[in-house]
């Protein structure tokens, strides 16, 4: 069974993979696209954003440079790599058949 870190972990790779797949930005671009995304529901601090980041990169999932950010300052800017998308396809199906699977208990009688 998956534990709910890991659970939490593997969702918020999706979301920044998700965030990627549309173009390449920086920390706080990626936190305010999935917040925009998902209604100002989600909400991804620092703390989980930048560790969740480098551990992307670390697999080849993402690829970092240096650039300037739209309000003028030097940013890390991210861009999902080809193998990046292949994963997100991957976690994506993953995720449909979790949640679907997770309805089903819900609405069981």
């Amino acid at each position: 069974m998956t534990g709910r870190a890991d659970l939490l972990q593997g969702t918020l790779d999706l979301l920044i993979l998700k965030a990627l797949l549309l173009e390449s930005l920086h920390g706080w671009g990626i936190s305010k696209r999935i917040r925009q995304l998902s209604d100002e529901v989600l909400e991804v601090g620092q703390g989980s954003l930048y560790p969740a980041l480098y551990r992307l990169e670390d697999r080849g999932w993402v690829a970092s440079e240096w650039g300037v950010s739209p309000e003028g300052r030097r940013a890390k800017f991210y861009t999902l790599t080809p193998l990046g998308k292949k994963q997100f396809l991957a976690e994506r199906s993953q995720w449909r058949l979790f949640s679907t699977a997770v309805e089903g208990v819900l609405h069981a009688q």
